[in-house]
Order: C-alpha cells, then structure tokens, then sequence
C-alpha cells in the first residue's frame, strides 16, 4: 500500500508540474517514471488473470484498444483531412458496431454464450456506458461549449448540437476507461484488508484515475484541429479536471455491475437495473457539473440547436473552409 501510494505521489507530482510550470518536459520526465514503476508493481495482475469473470473486462478493454489505435492513426496520420459528413459517421459509427453487435454475434468472446441475452455482462455494459454515453454528449457538451468555450467544427449531422459521430465515438472509448477503471479498482479491493486506509486509497485513485483519464484524452486529442477550446492550457487543467467529473461519479458506478466480493456486493444486475444505474449516474454528473459552472466559473449555460460553424462557414475546420461543417 505504502509503494502505490508513492507511485500516485509520483502521477500527482507530474501533473501539478504541468499545472504550475506548463513545462510539458517535466510532465514527461515524472509520468515516465510512474509508469515505470507501476508498470512492474501491477505486471502480473494485468497479464495473468486468475478467473474466467475477472478475463471477461480485460477481454472487453483488449478489443477497446484495438479500435482506440485505429481512432489514435486516423487522428495522428491526418486522414480525417479527406473526410465529410458520410466517413466520419462511417468510421465512428464503424469502430463502435462491434462493440454494439457483440453480445448478440459474439458471446463466446466474454464467455457466456450459454446465457440469455439479457443476463450477459456484455449486454448490460453496453446498455450502461450507451445510456451514459448519450446523455454526457446530450447534454454535458454544452457545459464545455458554454465553460470552455470549446467546438466541433468538422462536417457532420448534429443531434441537439453536437456531432452525431461523436456518440458513437464516446462509447468506444467509455468502454475502455471503465474495463481500465475495474481491473484498477479490483486490485486495490482485492489486494488490501477491509480498512478505512484502503478506502481513502480507493478514493485517490478514482480521483487521480479520473483526472488522468481526461487529461490524456485532452491532450492527445490536442492533435485534432476540429476539436478546439479557446484556452489550451485552460483546458488541459482547469478543463480535465471539470471533464474528470463524470469518471469521478462513473467509475465506482459501473463497477457495481455483476462485481464478485471483494470488490463488489456479488449482485446480479437485471438490465433494468442497469439502466436505472447509468441514468442515475448521469443524473449526478449533471448535478455535479451544474453546480461547479455555477459555484467555481459564475458562467451562463447556453444550449444552442447549431454549431457556430453551421452559420459561418469561415469557423469549419480545415479543408473545408468555404463550406459549412
């Protein structure tokens, strides 16, 4: 316990680095050494699972990653240039359809084939991280609209404002920040003794899990023009710290699913259960992040039917300039 909480002192450090400093080499130099050192502290409770239920997630997180990569070459390689309306619905809609078809195509791959449906794990984390996913792109990308002043300026069909690919984009990657957050959160019940110290060590690492989940999304996908913010330097802080709100709440969340003792109460969810969980998790975030716009920024919510690029053309994305997004 002693040693993880070092390697967390060590995340932490890194990031108040960057926070304080805005030395992205510093950032480096202690995120290295944190991974580092995790990285041979957890390498066998990664790499050698012990059951069939504790595979089942990792399996769920391995087929995240694949479809993480290829959203990562698409970005990194700048073929979203080429795109319109029609490839980005294509390619997110296309990197979250096996996710979507495999508990009914495909249950052998988490090993419940021989159950119905709607008692398989599979199914019911989909529904949750789909319910949850719609709402947070529903109505949470409004408080970034409004706080962060952030946009999607890249052609696309909106629901409610925001760019339909981006549903689907979200639950790929919802996906594997929560198979992540099990296996994280497993260890940490599974390893220790029933104590208030293992509950504080918990806590840190939801919160610091949280924080860093939505501080590396925000800066990885800094390489993406069509998705900006008018402070940059705002939204890795201030900015990752407002979007870690929804895995603050998500993560103990969705770990309560179908979780075995130690880590969890040994309940079997319905699917009814489970979406009255996701919307019961989302309604908190809402909550949590209606009160910090409100208490921390003082800032106006506005909801807005269009993005400003679909009434000025000169604020769609590159290539596209001259044409509305």
């Amino acid at each position: 316990l002693l040693f993880n909480m070092l390697y967390l002192f060590l995340f932490i450090v890194s990031i108040l680095f960057y926070v304080i400093t805005s030395s992205f080499s510093l950032f480096i130099l202690f995120l290295l050494l944190y991974l580092c050192l995790s990285f041979f502290s957890h390498f066998f409770f990664f790499f050698k699972q012990k059951t069939a239920y504790e595979m089942l997630r990792s399996l769920v997180g391995s087929e995240m990653c694949i479809r993480d990569r290829c959203f990562g070459v698409i970005v990194g390689g700048g073929l979203y240039v080429w795109f319109d309306r029609m490839h980005y619905m294509l390619v997110c809609g296309g990197l979250a359809l096996p996710l979507y078809l495999q508990p009914v195509v495909a249950p052998w791959i988490t090993g419940e084939a021989h159950l119905p449906l709607l008692e398989r794990y599979c199914f019911k984390a989909n529904l949750w991280l789909a319910i949850f996913g719609f709402v947070g792109n529903y109505w949470y990308t409004h408080y970034f609209y409004s706080v962060l002043q952030a946009s999607y300026t890249m052609p696309s069909w909106d629901l409610n404002g925001v760019p339909i690919p981006m549903f689907f984009a979200t639950h790929f990657y919802f996906t594997f920040y929560h198979a992540a957050s099990n296996l994280v959160l497993r260890k940490v019940y599974t390893t220790y003794v029933d104590t208030c110290p293992r509950a504080l060590y918990a806590v840190a690492i939801v919160l610091s899990f949280s924080y860093t989940t939505a501080f590396m999304e925000s800066l990885t996908i800094a390489a993406f023009p069509c998705y900006n913010f008018a402070d940059t330097h705002m939204a890795y802080t201030l900015g990752s710290a407002f979007y870690g709100i929804y895995f603050i709440v998500s993560f103990p969340m969705f770990l309560r699913m179908d979780e075995p003792k130690p880590s969890g109460t040994g309940d079997i969810f319905s699917w009814k259960q489970a979406m009255i969980e996701a919307c019961a998790t989302s309604m908190i975030v809402l909550c949590l992040l209606d009160f910090v716009r409100i208490g921390v920024t003082g800032i106006d919510l506005t909801m807005a039917q269009s993005r400003p690029c679909k009434l000025d053309a000169s604020q769609t994305c590159a290539p596209f300039t001259g044409g509305y997004c």
